[in-house]
């Protein structure tokens, strides 16, 4: 949570950092009092390492390839790295369905901010009201529903969304499910 924290505020005052390098400070900020079996650089190192290697939610493969299937084109937004997103999707075999990995990097800012969005619009052609943002995060779907995108929300938790954001236009259990109730 310090990580988006932190990029969330520098991007408030015009700053930014890289998620790595926020990340790094905030495990080394976790670390400092602990009594570790190694030196404080290899286990941040094993940290970030562990996230390069998480593997996709179950739902992701059919949904994915359903969306595909559907003809809808797919894009990645992160507020981390376009590499690590691409890694990921890579490992899982499902890279080729999608057109871009991107990353807030490009613009030096992160999402939430509308600026984000419109980055991802550009780079993609698009308008704003025929994208949709997908996320797992209502900040995310907040975000992009004020720059103006149809937004869809992944409940897997079974979750309450919360009312001081932007309702999105689309909940669903899973990706599987957002399929169905987009293609349908």
């Amino acid at each position: 949570a310090s990580v988006l924290r932190d990029g969330f505020a520098l991007t408030v005052v015009g700053e930014s950092a890289s998620f790595v390098d926020l990340g790094t400070a905030a495990l080394r900020t976790l670390l400092d009092p602990a009594a570790l079996d190694r030196s404080q650089d290899d286990a941040v190192e094993h940290v970030m390492t562990g996230f390069r290697n998480l593997p996709v939610h179950p739902d992701v493969p059919p949904g994915i390839e359903a969306l595909a299937e559907a003809g809808l084109r797919m894009v990645t937004l992160s507020n981390g790295s376009a590499e690590v997103g691409r890694s990921l999707l890579e490992r899982a075999g499902l890279d080729q369905h999608l057109e871009a990995f991107l990353s807030v990097a490009d613009v030096g800012i992160w999402k939430p901010a509308p600026r984000a969005y419109q980055h991802a619009l550009a780079r993609c052609g698009a308008k704003a009201h025929d994208a949709m943002l997908v996320a797992a995060h209502p900040w995310d779907v907040d975000g992009a529903h004020r720059a103006g995108l149809r937004t869809a929300w992944l409940d897997r938790d079974g979750r309450s969304y919360p009312s001081s954001f932007s309702s999105p236009d689309v909940i669903a259990t899973d990706l599987v499910d957002l399929a169905d109730q987009v293609s349908g």
